[in-house]
């Protein structure tokens, strides 16, 4: 893992050829663009719910863990809280801080462009926008864990859509395993784990154990908005396999979803909750031994999807990203990237977490032909 790893942060060649990139049509309507009075600003692709949404940022002290990889004092952990609002006042939402921008802009070796671009990304939410509340009735939760390297804001893009369609969505920075994390009061932790030396089980056994811990919290501080009975676990990368690793030692978690990410090791305890994978580029089935060896295990209901033009790192705000920044790019634009992801994972989450007919995941699809579905469902 930690080989893996490496390679993928070794330069901006490799981000490259792992994130999607310019073609077909189907995904215009949500295009990034650039705003006209400021040429060198992205807003990311807007949200398809019809709630405007707020946001809310919380510090977070486990004093009954020690930090597992700077093993000085309690493991610190900074969450982002998105929720549908009661309207759209406030603050648009930060997307990175100049410093934030270049640590992980440093972190992939991309020098060409300037330190501080990723501040000139929009986002969509409000700070502090009021909470929408319906009387008698309290929200589904959807906690997404990032890849290694990405701070919590690199998935916004989804996080911004599931709250706007009525979700409370919750994005954990893993300290230690993000390329920067800013606390309150201005420190700023860099991304430990990734000079490696560390376990891929390691880091997912951790990241379980914060997933977990931030329930705890967040479960408390929200129990008027959030319904404890309908929470899903989902993550980019590493943070896909720490979703299924969530799910077997936490209970609450009903439902999970794994984008591209290696399961370290494979599971070997069944699982009989609802699982969803989303495989990228070549990892087909013989070519993920770790998916083909989990598949079985995955008891509940279960998809594979695998989209073989989408880039490893493109199933995160990268997708739109990179794209902008003028990095090479592969066969789908980022819009469309973004459009197959939020799209797949909303149905999903609508599906188990809401009950609803979801058509879309009972097989091949001609709205998303880049869409194949892998293995016998259940």
């Amino acid at each position: 893992m930690a080989r893996r790893f490496q390679a993928v942060i070794a330069g901006v060649v490799t981000v490259a050829a792992l994130v999607a990139p310019a073609g077909a049509s189907p995904g215009e309507s949500v295009q990034p663009r650039r705003i006209g009075a400021s040429p060198g600003e992205l807003v990311l692709p807007a949200p398809t719910g019809r709630h405007p949404i707020g946001w809310a940022r919380l510090h977070l002290v486990d004093e009954d863990r020690t930090d597992p990889w700077v093993p000085t004092g309690p493991r610190e952990l900074m969450v982002s809280v998105w929720y549908p609002a009661a309207a759209a006042r406030g603050d648009r939402v930060p997307y990175a801080t100049a410093e934030e921008s270049r640590l992980l802009l440093a972190q992939y070796g991309i020098t060409d462009v300037p330190s501080d671009a990723l501040t000139r990304i929009r986002t969509h939410a409000r700070v502090g926008a009021p909470p929408l509340r319906t009387p008698h009735h309290r929200r589904p939760l959807v906690v997404l864990s990032p890849g290694l390297a990405f701070p919590r804001w690199t998935l916004t893009t989804p996080a911004e859509d599931l709250a706007s369609r009525g979700y409370v969505v919750v994005g954990v920075d893993h300290t230690y395993e993000g390329a920067a994390v800013t606390f309150p009061d201005g420190r700023v932790a860099v991304c430990v784990v990734c000079a490696g030396g560390t376990s891929g089980a390691a880091i997912i056994a951790s990241r379980a154990l914060d997933i977990s811990f931030v329930l705890d919290r967040v479960l408390d501080r929200y129990r008027d908005l959030i319904d404890p009975h309908r929470i899903m676990a989902a993550g980019h990368s590493i943070g896909g396999a720490a979703a299924a690793t969530t799910m077997l030692a936490d209970s609450r978690v009903d439902a999970g979803v794994n984008l591209d990410g290696s399961f370290q090791p494979a599971l070997t305890q069944d699982l009989p909750r609802p699982f969803l994978l989303v495989s990228a580029e070549d990892r087909s089935p013989g070519l993920r031994p770790d998916w083909d060896r989990t598949w079985p295990h995955l008891t509940g209901w279960r998809r594979w999807l695998h989209v073989p033009d989408v880039g490893h790192a493109s199933l995160s705000d990268a997708s739109v990203v990179v794209e902008w920044l003028g990095l090479p790019t592969g066969p789908l634009p980022g819009a469309r990237v973004v459009e197959i992801t939020r799209t797949y994972v909303a149905a999903f989450a609508d599906k188990h977490l809401r009950h609803r007919s979801q058509p879309l995941l009972d097989g091949p699809s001609p709205r998303f032909p880049e869409v194949h579905f892998v293995g016998p469902p259940r």
